[in-house]
């Protein structure tokens, strides 16, 4: 659909996503917070990391998103014997005797890569390209995804024996890193009632990809002023313990702080998030809101911090 300006296609967008709200919520009961950050980054065009016990619905989670999102949707279980072209795809000689592109799992709109820390890291490598780029190469031939791409990645926080930490460079390309929790009591007891009957939920479809793309690039056209753009550059200088904005916390509990993708993440997660909740412009609130999603996974603690059981968010809301 075509808009006349900015504006319109702003509002369209905030009741969209107060629609999309809806349908999903039908479904998932009681991850707000995370439902608005995956929207979040779906629309900021970049990928997420879910980390949750199982059972807490990640997989549905992201199913029900690309339902109401009208996208092709394709699952990868992570297995410790996964090979990068089961990921990427394969040439075959075919009855002709020429070789045939077979396209892997992640030709698709929403990739699902479940447990991504259970294969090894050259397995793990083989979505950097598709995530970074949007492209797979095999055999020197480059094949283009099909946009909107994302990538929305889970991890189990229990058993890490058998697994493999996903490096810091892979971790960076990840614009969220969402922790889902136990639900509520009242939440828990409505999922109970949800999930034990013969009653099917009819989800509409919200948005089509071309509508999603249309949106992706007017979030990056949302205008932001350059205080709160200063205030996002320094609030990544503050995790660097060699930074003269460094805090005392910082130095004493951080080996390794953020890079300039982080405050790439918290400018345009900004737009997007003011955008959602029906603003024009982001403010210093908005990079607040998605501070601890962006930063989570990118400061590395000491091992004084290991030692001392010190959480990263408890020093990212110090910083804040």
């Amino acid at each position: 659909m075509q808009y006349n300006n900015d504006v319109e296609a702003a509002k369209a967008l905030h009741q969209k996503y107060k629609e999309l709200q809806e349908e999903i919520g039908k479904v998932i009961i009681g991850q707000n917070d995370v439902v608005d950050a995956v929207l979040n980054s779906i629309f900021s065009n970049a990928h997420s990391l879910l980390i949750g016990l199982p059972g807490l619905a990640k997989t549905l989670l992201v199913r029900t998103i690309s339902e109401v999102l009208d996208l092709n949707f394709n699952r990868i279980q992570f297995t410790p014997d996964l090979m990068p072209s089961d990921i990427t795809g394969s040439e075959i000689l075919d009855e002709k005797r020429e070789f045939k592109f077979l396209r892997g799992p992640v030709f698709c709109n929403v990739l699902l890569a479940d447990e991504i820390n259970r294969t090894p890291p050259k397995t793990q490598a083989a979505l950097l390209e598709a995530m970074q780029e949007k492209t797979v190469t095999i055999n020197g031939k480059l094949h283009r995804l099909e946009e909107p791409f994302f990538v929305l990645a889970t991890q189990n926080p229990i058993e890490q024996e058998g697994t493999y930490p996903l490096p810091e460079a892979q971790l960076d390309r990840f614009m969220y890193n969402l922790i889902l929790d136990y639900p509520k009591f009242e939440d828990e007891l409505q999922v109970i009632k949800n999930t034990t009957t013969e009653n099917k939920v009819s989800l509409r479809k919200v948005l089509h990809a071309s509508e999603i793309l249309q949106f992706q690039q007017l979030v990056r056209r949302i205008p932001i002023a350059d205080n709160v753009v200063e205030y996002a550059v320094k609030l990544v200088s503050k995790t660097r313990p060699d930074s003269p904005f460094a805090s005392t916390e910082v130095k004493e509990f951080i080996s390794y702080g953020a890079g300039p993708r982080a405050g790439q993440f918290l400018v345009i997660g900004a737009k997007c998030n003011a955008v959602l909740k029906g603003k024009l412009s982001p403010d210093i609130d908005d990079v607040k809101a998605v501070a601890v999603n962006v930063l989570r996974h990118r400061l590395i603690k000491n091992y004084k911090a290991e030692a001392e059981g010190m959480k990263i968010e408890k020093i990212i809301q110090g910083l804040l």
